[in-house]
């Protein structure tokens, strides 16, 4: 798995007449790089995911097992892994054959129409936020309890702090959450990495959700974040009228995880501005706006 390979069209090309030789004669669209994963446009419908991390493989593993059957009773469209391909001596690491979900990037095309989409987010969360099996997968980053994750956000905030000025009401609102009651159903399944680069934007509305490699169970604030973390300004209130799931303490919660995405947010996208490896602009951008959002509603 350490091995590094340079992936570059004519690689994929080959994995393809090795593995897929039914797919091979179909257009290659130019490469976009993820966060785990380097993705490659396979026609007009699929898409081609390579691993480009260590951990990449164990998600895309999970992806592969888990997300068709929750593909079908979701309203948005979703890269509904297809194919699952094997470690070869060309590439060393399982890579998948996905549907191509069609749409810009929240971090790069602004949502606009903030009712429609409020209303389209509401509506898939609360098709995928059912009961989770016994054996869904645990993620120790996502959906556990807020005070698992207070030293990491007192020391990002801490950071933050130092070259950027932050509000005192953000952690306010992070210690508001840490002492809000836990969830009092049962774990659900959760996408578990709700940001702007993780959904797609079409006619000014949420169009698509990418990037299932955190999907777990475990409390839905984590996906309720995304009121936040997604929708512009003022929307929240709609979100959650549209959900009508979330009591008092999960909305208090919500905030918490909104703040706490925010700040890996800025970050990464302070990484980007100073050109380090796995900065992202754009993220910065979106965290910040996350923050702004999140301390108006307050």
């Amino acid at each position: 798995m350490g091995d590094v390979v340079e992936i570059d069209e004519a690689l994929v090309r080959s994995l393809l007449h090795e593995q897929h030789p039914d797919l091979s004669d179909l257009e290659l669209h130019g490469a976009v790089s993820g966060w785990d994963n380097q993705l490659w446009r396979l026609g007009d419908e699929l898409a081609v995911r390579l691993p480009c991390t260590e951990r990449a493989p164990d998600l895309l593993r999970k992806e592969h097992h888990w997300l068709p059957a929750l593909a079908p009773r979701l309203p948005l469209p979703v890269p509904t892994p297809l194919r699952i391909s094997e470690p070869s001596v060309r590439f060393p690491k399982p890579w998948t054959i996905a549907a191509w979900v069609p749409g810009e990037p929240a971090d790069r095309a602004a949502i606009s129409r903030g009712d429609h989409a409020a209303d389209a987010l509401a509506e898939f969360l609360g098709a995928l936020h059912v009961e989770a099996p016994s054996d869904a997968p645990v993620n120790p980053t996502r959906g556990l309890p807020l005070s698992n994750y207070a030293q990491g956000f007192t020391e990002g905030f801490e950071v933050m702090a130092s070259f950027s000025h932050v509000p005192a009401a953000v952690r306010d609102i992070w210690e508001d959450a840490l002492s809000a009651p836990g969830p009092a159903g049962p774990p659900v399944w959760l996408h578990g990495d709700l940001h702007p680069a993780n959904v797609v934007v079409s006619g000014g509305t949420l169009s698509g959700v990418l990037d299932f490699g955190e999907l777990c169970a475990g409390d839905p604030a984590t996906d309720l974040s995304a009121a936040w973390l997604l929708l512009p300004a003022g929307a929240a209130a709609r979100f959650f009228d549209a959900y009508a799931r979330a009591d008092e303490a999960t909305v208090r919660r919500a905030r918490g995880w909104a703040v706490l995405r925010a700040i890996g947010l800025i970050h990464i996208g302070r990484a980007g501005e100073r050109g380090l490896p796995g900065g992202k602009r754009t993220w910065g951008t979106a965290g910040r706006a996350t923050l702004d959002r999140v301390m108006a509603d307050i």
